[in-house]
């Protein structure tokens, strides 16, 4: 593991906070695309000697970095949740990919998503409007969860299974 931790050191050197360039329009927060960090990353891990895999293993999502000549690595692993609609596991699987690499490597970045569950002010969630269209799209198209929709919105549980039910 000496090797691959020396190199390792070396790149994170290299590596810069990460800009979270994207916007997730249901929550109004910014994320960064897996694409744009592995532009960032790879290049920099490469002139390293190292190289970033992200197998789908066991029904999990993993994030490895392996040392090309001793074959060390380390590795952040995350299990994907049972899911039976292909487009929820490919948001899942495109979301772990993002925040094992994040954790692997100690990137820099604010917790969005944090912040706003954390407040206390939540607004409710009103059938009928605009909200309510954009987080059931959220769920019905792009992957959403009723407990992501929770985070930022007061929901009644009648409110929530209308959700949850489409």
């Amino acid at each position: 593991m000496k090797e691959l931790l020396k190199q390792l050191s070396k790149a994170k050197e290299e590596i810069k906070p990460i800009v979270k360039g994207e916007i997730n329009p249901f929550f109004k927060s910014k994320y960064f695309d897996i694409n744009a960090l592995l532009l960032q990353i790879e290049p920099i891990l490469h002139s390293h000697g190292l190289i970033l895999v992200q197998p789908i293993d066991d029904n999990s999502v993993s994030s490895k970095i392996y040392h090309v000549d001793s074959g060390e690595v380390i590795e952040s692993k995350m299990r994907l949740p049972e899911l039976s609609d292909p487009q929820k596991m490919g948001s899942a699987v495109t979301y772990y990919r993002r925040y094992t690499l994040q954790s692997l490597l100690a990137l820099q970045a604010e917790d969005d998503d944090g912040n706003a569950a954390s407040q206390n002010n939540k607004p409710v969630l009103k059938r009928g409007s605009k909200e309510w269209d954009a987080a059931l799209d959220y769920i019905k198209n792009q992957g959403g969860t009723l407990g992501a929709i929770a985070k930022k919105y007061v929901i009644s549980p009648s409110d929530a299974a209308s959700l949850k039910n489409g």
